[in-house]
Order: structure tokens, then C-alpha cells, then sequence
């Protein structure tokens, strides 16, 4: 588990970053198939709820423990605010635009905008997005697009409307979990996972009867526990760590890449069949996520080119 969210933190070897990649891609991936599983019999609404509840809770035992001292009251808005844009607003959203009839297509793919709106916002904030980033970022969305076409794109306008202001309240929350003064460690997720859970619980209790719970099945729970455990405390941890370690559009990359995981898992558990479009869209995705990972060594490797290139000719 990453040992610190914050931007104080000092800078990560490449084995940590990968590590932590490879948890955001791989189990963020997997929960595409846990999630249509647990819902099966679980409310949606409830399900996020108690879901980042129960992983708030777990995550202040492990803060308390570790001897973190809880959140100031400034501490506690700031993650209330970061908790209630990613928790609440983004994943309810999502849930609420597919109640509304959103196709699946259409919300994997306006999904794939959220690592484009975190850019935005950092270097609206005065960081630098190099070129090559934005070149990966657009790629990725292509390539995501792709996976997509087997997908339904139906939607309502209100659902449509639901489904964009999602990845856009991720990408703001994202931002200003880099910006304010969070708590330490796992104290940091602890505070925006109940802020976020909760105010989750509130709206769900207008529209879910808790009495549902009771008819959930044992394979629902068991899909839940997962997202639990591998959704929200390793690989949201994780992200959480890259967002202070990484740069903006490496962080939010796992937003076209999880698309290709959660078709891989469908093919290997489902018994989905590939088709002529994963082929097209998978090195768009791999030639995405090189130009986001080695941007810089390429800009120096076309500028040093393009430096010697004049006296190569001359001579």
C-alpha cells in the first residue's frame, strides 16, 4: 500500500510507479466484470455506499494504528471535498446515467476523457503537459473508442449529460487531491472514503430500501467483497499515490487501458470473442502509453536530431 498521498512525498523509483500502475490497470480492469456481477442482486446506489464506507472504516483503523493523528477540521473539508467529487458525485453519476439507459459504449468511452480533463486542469494550475502526452492521451481515446464499437451507444440526453459530468468530476476531484492539504498516509483515504461514502449512503436511502441487501446473493457479496478489498483499498490507494508521484497524464492513463483488461477478462471468464477492432485498437492504446511513459526521451532524442541534422548535411 502506497506510503504517502501527499505532495511532500519524496520522488518514487520506477519500480514503484510500475507497481503501482500495474494495480491500477490490471485490478481496475477486473472490476468491470466484478461490478456486473454484484449487481446482479445488489442496488447500485448501496453497493458504492457501503462499499467506501466499510473501506473508510478499514482505512482509519490502519491510519489510527499506524499512529496518525486524525484530521484537522481543514483536513476534513478538503477530503470531504476531494471524497465528494470522486466518491460521491462521479461514481453515483455513473450509476444514475445507466439507470437512465446510457449505452455501455457510450460510457466507456466518455470515461476514456478523464485523464484529457486532469491534463487540462494542471496546466490550467500551471503545470507543463509536454506535447507527447497529449498526442498519447488523444491515441488512448481512439483506441478506447475502438473496443467500444462492439458497445451500445444509446442514451438519453439527461443520461448523456450524467455520463459526462462523471470523468469530470473525477478529473476535478484527481486535481485537487494534488493541490490541498490532505492528511498523511492512509489517513488521507480514510477521511474522503467515509466523507464520500456517506453522503453516498444519504441519496441512497431515498431510492434503495436497505431491506434489499437481504435478497442479495452469495455470489454478489462475494463480487463485492472484491471490489472492496482489490477495487478501493490496493489499486485506489494506488492511484491516489500516483496522483502526488506521477504526472497527470500517466495517472489517468489507466482510463483507456483498462477498457483492453476488462475485454481480456470477458474473453477469458465470460466466453466473449474478440473481433477485428481489438486488434486495430490495441497498439493504439500500447503507442498511447509509450508516448506518455517515454515523452521526454523521445523529445530529446527528435531535438538532438534535429540539432545535428543540419551539420550531418552540411558535411
Amino acid at each position: 500500500m502506497p506510503a504517502n498521498f501527499n505532495a511532500q512525498a519524496r520522488t518514487p523509483g520506477a519500480g514503484a510507479i510500475a507497481v503501482a500502475l500495474l494495480l491500477v490497470y490490471v485490478v481496475w480492469g477486473t472490476t468491470y466484470f466484478a461490478i456486473g456481477i454484484a449487481l446482479t442482486s445488489m442496488p447500485p446506489l448501496l453497493m458504492n455506499a457501503i462499499r467506501f464506507l466499510c473501506a473508510g472504516g478499514v482505512m482509519l483503523l490502519v491510519a489510527l494504528w499506524q499512529g496518525h493523528a486524525l484530521p484537522t477540521w481543514a483536513q476534513w473539508r478538503n477530503s470531504a471535498l476531494v471524497g465528494g467529487l470522486m466518491v460521491f458525485v462521479a461514481m453515483n453519476l455513473i450509476g444514475f446515467a445507466q439507470k437512465l439507459g446510457i449505452g455501455s459504449g457510450l460510457m466507456a468511452t466518455v470515461v476514456t476523457t478523464m485523464p484529457m480533463w486532469l491534463a487540462l486542469w494542471s496546466r490550467l494550475g500551471g503545470e507543463r503537459v509536454p506535447l507527447t502526452s497529449w498526442i498519447g492521451l488523444a491515441l488512448g481515446v481512439v483506441g478506447a473508442l475502438l473496443l467500444a464499437l462492439e458497445g451500445d451507444f444509446s442514451a438519453t440526453w439527461l443520461g448523456a449529460l450524467m455520463a459526462f459530468g462523471a470523468p469530470l468530476a473525477w478529473s476535478v476531484g484527481s486535481y485537487a487531491s494534488r493541490k490541498l492539504s490532505l492528511p498523511a498516509p492512509a489517513m488521507a483515504s480514510a477521511a474522503q472514503w467515509v466523507a464520500g461514502g456517506a453522503m453516498g449512503l444519504v441519496v441512497a436511502l431515498w431510492f434503495e430500501p436497505l431491506s434489499a441487501l437481504g435478497e442479495v446473493t452469495a455470489r454478489s457479496w462475494a463480487a463485492w467483497v472484491y471490489l472492496l478489498v482489490f477495487g478501493t483499498l490496493v489499486a485506489l490507494n494506488a492511484y491516489l499515490w500516483l496522483l502526488q508521484n506521477t504526472s497527470a497524464a500517466l495517472a489517468g492513463s489507466y482510463s483507456f487501458v483498462n477498457p483492453a483488461v476488462a475485454l481480456l477478462v470477458g474473453v477469458a471468464l465470460g466466453g466473449e470473442l474478440l473481433t477485428g477492432w481489438v486488434f486495430a485498437a490495441l497498439p493504439l492504446i500500447g503507442a498511447a502509453l509509450g508516448l506518455i511513459l517515454y515523452g521526454k526521451v523521445l523529445q530529446g532524442w527528435w531535438a538532438g536530431w534535429r540539432a545535428s541534422g543540419p551539420r550531418y548535411r552540411a558535411g
